[in-house]
């Protein structure tokens, strides 16, 4: 122990030492050219429909929430943000912007189409049903789903039929995960499929 002290003692008190921690250079910080910038709010309304969180690589770098007015919107956390620019690119009202990629998009008539594909693990599923409850398309078909626990409605997304978790509509479902959220058992998962697109000329 004592010889490590001894050690660390005559290295800070070499010159050579002091000489590069005193005067030490680092580069100036500069963003690389592939960063777009952080995304920042355009004014147009926010639909809801999760796309930025769906396509966003980077875990917990953007929420859209509801503000105190009802009206939803994309918060971004700049500590997890890494610049990437699909959250604007996938948004679907140009609720976003970021540099030029709004007005490169428009010129070259591109966008992301976005579809979700639901799964369910019928070993794990205990045909509980919170999943069908949860979802708040299945709640829009039908109204009553909340205080029955159950629904009749064949305009849903899912519901448990004939003592299984079958899946009705799943092309109505926007990718919110609430389901794959409130699954006790982790049965049931949403993936996302995402692809650009350009319109012919």
């Amino acid at each position: 122990m004592t010889s490590s002290i001894i050690y660390y003692l005559k290295e800070f008190c070499r010159p050579e030492w002091w000489r590069k921690f005193l005067f030490a250079k680092t580069p100036p910080l500069v963003t690389p050219d592939h960063f777009r910038g952080y995304p920042e709010l355009t004014g147009n309304e926010c639909t809801h429909e999760l796309r930025c969180m769906m396509i966003c690589p980077s875990p917990g770098a953007i929420e859209v929430l509801r503000g105190d007015d009802g009206k939803w919107a994309p918060v971004i956390y700049k500590g997890h943000c890494i610049r990437c620019g699909l959250c604007v690119e996938a948004c679907p009202d140009n609720v976003l912007k970021s540099g030029d990629i709004l007005e490169r998009n428009e010129d070259d008539k591109t966008y992301f189409l976005a579809t979700y594909h639901l799964h369910v693990d019928n070993a794990k599923c205990m045909r509980c049903g919170n999943c069908a409850v949860a979802c708040p398309v299945n709640k829009e078909e039908d109204p009553r789903l909340g205080s029955t626990g159950t629904s009749s409605n064949d305009d849903v997304i899912m519901r448990v039929k004939e003592g299984n978790l079958t899946f009705l509509h799943p092309e109505k479902c926007t990718g919110c995960k609430t389901c794959e959220e409130t699954c006790p058992n982790g049965a049931i998962t949403v993936a996302r499929v995402v692809e650009g697109a350009q319109d012919e000329e």
